[in-house]
C-alpha cells in the first residue's frame, strides 16, 4: 500500500486538479463562444458546480485545523493532517475558487451589466468569502510547518464564517432584495 506522505504531496492529484481546471476552462470557453443564450444555462450551471466544491472545501478545512490543533506538531498525525489541508487547498478549493469567479464574473457582465445594488453587495461578500479562502491558505502554510497559530475554539468560530456568507450570497443571489 503506497503511503500518502511523500517527499512530492499530492503531485499526481495537482495534475488531476490542472486537467479539470483545463477541461472546465475549455468547456466554459466552447460554451461562451456559442452565444450569450445557449451559454447562459451551463455557464450558471458550472458556476454552481464550483461553488459547491469551493464552500465544500471552506467548511472542511477548518474542521481539519480544529482537530490538527489537538495533535502533537512532530507526530505523524499532524504530517498526515498537513497533507490533507494541503491538498484540499491545492487540489478543490484553490481551483473551484477560480472558476467561480470567472463563471461568476461572466454572469455578472453578459446577464446583469454588473447593474444592482443586489450584485454588488453578493460581489462584496465574494470577496469577503475570498479573503476567508486566503486566510485559510496561510493557515494551511502554518500548519505544514508545524506552527499553530490559533486555538482550536478559534477554528470553531472560524467555521462560521464562510457559512454566514455563503447565506448571504445566497439570498442575494436567489431573492435580489435591492
Amino acid at each position: 500500500m503506497e503511503k500518502q506522505i511523500d517527499t512530492h504531496p499530492g503531485a499526481r492529484a495537482a495534475k488531476k486538479a490542472a486537467t479539470a481546471l483545463a477541461f472546465f476552462v475549455i468547456v466554459g470557453g466552447a460554451i461562451m463562444l456559442a452565444g450569450p443564450d445557449q451559454a447562459y444555462p451551463w455557464i450558471k450551471a458550472l458556476h454552481i458546480i464550483a461553488i459547491i466544491s469551493w464552500m465544500a472545501g471552506m467548511l472542511y478545512l477548518p474542521r481539519l485545523f480544529i482537530y490538527h490543533c489537538d495533535c502533537d506538531p512532530s507526530s505523524a498525525q499532524a504530517q498526515t493532517f498537513a497533507v490533507m489541508e494541503e491538498r484540499l487547498m491545492k487540489v478543490i478549493m484553490n481551483p473551484a475558487m477560480v472558476v467561480s469567479w470567472a463563471f461568476g464574473l461572466y454572469l455578472a457582465w453578459q446577464v446583469f451589466g454588473f447593474q444592482g445594488g443586489w450584485l454588488h453587495a453578493k460581489i462584496a461578500a465574494v470577496i469577503a468569502l475570498s479573503g476567508v479562502h486566503g486566510y485559510f491558505a496561510k493557515a494551511v502554510k502554518s500548519f505544514g510547518r508545524g506552527e499553530y497559530i490559533r486555538t482550536p475554539r478559534f477554528w470553531r468560530m472560524m467555521n462560521e464564517a464562510p457559512t454566514l456568507l455563503m447565506i448571504v450570497i445566497v439570498v442575494l443571489a436567489v431573492v435580489k432584495p435591492f
